[in-house]
């Protein structure tokens, strides 16, 4: 019996199983790089990279050029595809403001360092100076999830450390009005909004979604939208290996099946 249950476990190591989902699923607006729900501007040479622009329900979008959409596509008039982002946005959004859980956010979020997690601001969520870190753990599925009753600003210079495993993709902060990334910013994640987001020239590595309002780039922003990682893959030897290993399980089970005497009718 021991031996059966050391084939079984060498099995289960080389199985590949699905994750566990988040509490936030972006849908179709997690194409996207920026999304606004009145309009999208930009001034200067803004890139966004690996991910569409567009707004919704107002499809004004405007400054590209001198900004430019690299594999994405550029949404400028009215779209079943935009219209489809707004209205997963805002039930992203919703999944955002609903998870449970939460305990208040540090008293600073500059110089701050914390674990996956829901995390509240009742209203403005403060933040001097300094970088915020967020450490994963180690678990590539980690998730931080922001609730801010009312708005963010970030100072000058402000950055979003990740470390461990952490991934932008698994970012979330939900603004219950308004976010503004201040210049030189290296943020990371995915800003959900239900007015307006403003970019003042600096590096985001996630996403500008806003559900009402515009979503605006002062200066030259680059947007870098994560990408879907890949699925975890035995490979073919490690296949080879899991079917010799499930086929050795079943032919001692034969075997002893075979070994047991027989009941007398």
């Amino acid at each position: 019996m021991k031996c059966r249950y050391l084939v079984l476990s060498a099995v289960l190591a080389f199985a590949t199983f699905p994750t566990q989902a988040g509490a936030v699923s972006l849908g179709s607006a997690g194409s996207f790089g920026l999304l606004g729900g009145s309009g999208v501007t930009n001034a200067g040479a803004s890139v966004i990279n690996n991910g569409n622009v567009g707004s919704a329900p107002t499809a004004t979008v405007t400054g590209f050029p001198p900004g430019v959409v690299n594999n994405g596509t550029l949404y400028t008039v009215a779209d079943s595809v935009t219209a489809q982002a707004h209205t997963d946005l805002i039930s992203a959004y919703m999944d955002a403001l609903t998870a449970p859980g939460g305990i208040p956010g540090p008293a600073d979020l500059g110089g701050a360092t914390l674990i996956p997690g829901v995390y509240t601001y009742a209203s403005t969520a403060p933040w001097t100076a300094g970088t915020l870190t967020l450490d994963g753990q180690g678990d590539p599925n980690a998730e931080w999830i922001f609730q801010i009753g009312s708005a963010i600003t970030t100072p000058v210079g402000a950055i979003v450390n990740l470390i461990n495993g952490a991934s932008p993709d698994h970012v979330f902060c939900q603004i219950g009005s308004s976010a503004t990334l201040g210049a030189t910013n290296t943020f990371a994640g995915n800003i959900l909004a239900q007015t307006s987001i403003t970019l003042d020239g600096g590096t985001l590595n996630g996403r500008a979604l806003a559900i009402d309002g515009l979503v605006s780039i002062t200066t030259a922003e680059t947007v870098n939208v994560p990408q879907p990682a890949a699925v975890p893959s035995m490979g073919p030897a490690g296949a080879v290996i899991a079917a010799t290993l499930m086929l050795t399980v079943a032919g001692w089970s034969f075997h002893r099946r075979r070994a047991l005497p027989q009941r007398l009718v």
